[in-house]
C-alpha cells in the first residue's frame, strides 16, 4: 500500500483586479454625457435666446425656449454648429402657415425666428398695413392693448406709445390685433400704423422657399426685406430651417446680475416659463 497522498490540482488564486481608478469613471461619464447631449440636440431640440422685439407679443427679449428638430425632418442647419452632415432635408418636410420657426439666415447663418406666412406658389403681398394671400385679405381684427412695462434707461419702439402706468412706471402700450390665416391659425401681431413695409408688391414664394414675417409688423427686418446680414431675410431655403418653436423653457426681464444671484430668481419672468409657442 502506497503512502504517498494524491498530487493536488493547481489551485492558486489569480491576482485580485485592478481597482478602477476614479478618474476613469469621470472621463467615461462625461463621453457618455457628450454623447447623450448631442444626440439630443441633433435629433430632439436646440435652446435659443429671444434677442429682440421683432416676435412681440408672443415672444419677449429675455425668453429661453426649446425649437424641435423632428416636425420638418433634418437639414445642415438643424446640425449641431451647422455641420454639413446632411445635403437638403431627410425625410423632407414642410411647415404649416402659421408656424413660428427657428432658421438661417442665407447668407451669413446667423439663427433667426420668424412665423411662416408663404408656402411655396403662395402670393405674399402687404396693402395698408393689411396681409393679403394669393389676393384675399387675411382676416385682422382689434385685440387690446399689449403694456410692457419699461427697464430704468429704455424706450418705447416710438415716442408716441409711452405712458405712465398706475404706479407711475413707464410703460409701452402697443396697439395688438389678431390674425386668422386661411388654415384656421390664429395669432396677434403689433401694428404700430402706416409705415413704408406696410405696403408691398406681390411676392410669388418660390419651389423650396419660405415667406418670413415677425408679429412686430413694423419692427421686423423679415421677408419683405432683401437677405443682408444684420438686416432682412429675403425667401428662405427649406433646408435653412431649424425646427419648430416649441415652448418657452426660461425667460428674465433683463435686471439680473451675475454678482447678486438673488436677482436671477426676481429677474425671472415666472408666468412665461412653460407657455406654448
Amino acid at each position: 500500500m502506497s503512502d504517498t497522498a494524491p498530487i493536488a490540482a493547481d489551485t492558486a488564486v489569480p491576482p485580485p483586479a485592478k481597482p478602477k481608478k476614479e478618474e476613469d469613471s469621470l472621463v467615461v461619464f462625461l463621453l457618455k454625457l457628450i454623447v447623450v447631449v448631442l444626440l439630443f440636440r441633433t435629433l430632439i431640440f436646440s435652446s435659443f435666446s429671444i434677442p429682440s422685439e421683432s416676435m412681440m407679443p408672443r415672444l419677449l427679449e429675455g425668453d429661453y425656449l426649446f425649437a424641435a428638430k423632428w416636425p420638418y425632418g433634418y437639414s445642415q442647419a438643424s446640425m449641431p454648429f451647422d455641420l454639413p452632415l446632411v445635403s437638403g432635408r431627410v425625410p423632407a418636410g414642410m411647415p404649416e402657415r402659421g408656424d413660428v420657426a427657428v432658421f438661417k439666415h442665407p447668407v451669413d447663418r446667423v439663427d433667426y425666428i420668424k412665423r411662416v406666412i408663404g408656402l411655396p406658389g403662395d402670393q405674399v403681398q402687404m396693402v395698408n398695413g393689411v396681409l393679403h394671400l394669393n389676393g384675399d385679405p387675411v382676416r385682422k381684427e382689434r385685440a387690446g392693448t399689449l403694456i410692457v412695462t419699461l427697464r430704468e434707461g429704455g424706450r418705447c419702439a416710438e415716442p408716441q406709445f409711452q405712458q405712465d402706468g398706475p404706479d407711475g412706471a413707464p410703460t409701452c402700450n402697443y396697439p395688438r390685433f389678431r390674425e386668422t390665416l386661411p388654415n384656421g391659425v390664429t395669432y396677434e401681431v403689433l401694428d404700430f400704423g402706416l409705415r413704408q413695409a406696410d405696403t408691398t408688391q406681390p411676392v410669388i414664394v418660390p419651389a423650396d422657399h419660405l415667406f418670413m414675417m415677425g408679429d412686430n409688423r413694423d419692427n421686423s427686418l423679415d421677408s419683405r426685406f432683401p437677405a443682408v446680414p444684420g438686416q432682412g431675410v429675403g425667401l428662405v431655403p427649406v433646408e435653412n430651417v431649424v425646427g419648430r418653436a416649441s415652448f418657452v423653457f426660461f425667460s428674465t426681464d433683463g435686471t439680473a446680475e451675475w454678482l447678486k444671484p438673488w436677482t436671477w430668481v426676481t429677474a425671472a419672468r415666472w408666468s412665461r416659463i412653460g407657455r406654448g409657442i
